[in-house]
């Protein structure tokens, strides 16, 4: 039975791989319990690599090229398996292929929001995404820090340790740049050549080149971006005065053409006005209505001081005209805010004089 089975043996004399999709990395060739013939042929493609594995360790590697197996071009496996010179004898070993093709489209992003520090806001949270192209440098060193004995080892798996060292490098890059969000989402390509420059030592580390690095977009949250535009708007409209009329201005041809649509025209002009005078007090510390001096002489001697900053406003004016605060008086009975009108406190019932 075991002369039957010597006799059956086969050996093998052709080594070859021919790649059949653009996302295996590595490939084992299949020599199982089939021994290599000693003279047999290893043919390597362009863009290819063959690595001779002993004992789980890389041994002997070959690019593209034909060669002829024996101890002369085996000189690792040769040392390693103690032959002697010009050996006859059929021998077993691993043998992987290797693509060092670039991989280009390779797709990344940040599944969940990132942190990050930003000089402007304090801290933000920011979503990226992009693309990536990379090819295999270091055969060996891919083998043993990251395919190993897989049969077959694709770029869908190498993604999932490459995309979380993205996002962990990019995270790290905005700390270290102290360049404001703003500054940098929009200058994409700054970012991914500093991003690109931060990832190549890890990526260097596995055995693969980072050849290519961009990034497609950089998005806040909705609530985030929201609060965003809601302060990009307040810087756009500057002066709420003006703002207010135009704003009243744009809607006269709508009210004309409506029956007594006119007739709320000057009432709204009126209090454009003074909620522009009221918001642009407020928001810029002015000194004084429109940017003008205080009021004195007959103008002051009308006035009343407000309850809240004590500069002097019209008498009987609901708000205040430099801080929008409401004009309100306190029960002097409870101390409990009361409206400038009322007869009787709220809280406690005091009359109120």
């Amino acid at each position: 039975m075991g002369l039957l089975n010597a006799i059956r043996k086969e050996f093998i004399e052709v080594i070859e791989w021919t790649e059949p999709a653009d996302d295996i990395l590595v490939y084992r060739f299949p020599v199982a319990d089939n021994e290599i013939k000693n003279g047999a042929q290893l043919t390597v493609r362009e863009s290819q690599a063959a690595v001779f594995i002993e004992q789980g360790k890389p041994a002997d590697q070959f690019t593209s090229g034909r060669h002829v197996l024996n101890t002369a071009n085996l000189p690792i496996l040769t040392t390693l398996r103690s032959w002697p010179y010009m050996f006859t004898s059929p021998f077993k070993a691993e043998v992987y292929f290797f693509s060092l093709r670039q991989k280009l489209g390779q797709t990344w992003g940040t599944p969940q929001p990132i942190t990050i520090r930003d000089k402007e806001f304090g801290s933000v949270q920011i979503r990226m995404f992009g693309v990536f192209a990379y090819h295999m440098a270091d055969p060996a060193l891919f083998y043993s820090k990251v395919s190993g004995t897989r049969e077959i080892y694709k770029t869908e798996d190498l993604a999932a340790q490459l995309v979380p060292q993205i996002v962990a490098g990019s995270a790290q890059f905005f700390a270290q740049s102290n360049v404001p969000f703003l500054d940098m989402a929009a200058n994409q390509v700054l970012l991914a050549q500093g991003i690109q420059k931060q990832l190549e030592p890890s990526f260097a580390a596995l055995g693969v080149a980072l050849d290519s690095f961009v990034v497609s977009s950089v998005t806040l949250p909705d609530a985030l971006q929201k609060t965003l535009n809601e302060r990009q708007s307040m810087g756009i409209i500057g002066n709420f005065g003006d703002y207010a009329k135009y704003q009243t201005a744009r809607s006269i041809p709508d009210a004309a053409a409506n029956p007594g649509g006119l007739a709320g025209i000057g009432a709204g002009l009126a209090a454009g006005a003074a909620f522009g005078n009221v918001m642009t007090g407020a928001l810029g510390g002015m000194t004084g209505p429109q940017g003008g001096a205080a009021p004195s002489g007959a103008e002051a001697a009308a006035l009343v001081a407000c309850i809240a900053c004590g500069k002097g406003i019209e008498t009987g004016s609901p708000f205040c005209r430099w801080c929008g605060s409401p004009q309100q008086k306190a029960c002097p009975q409870c101390k409990a805010t009361v409206a400038p009108d009322a007869a009787f406190c709220a809280k406690c019932g005091t009359k109120l004089g």
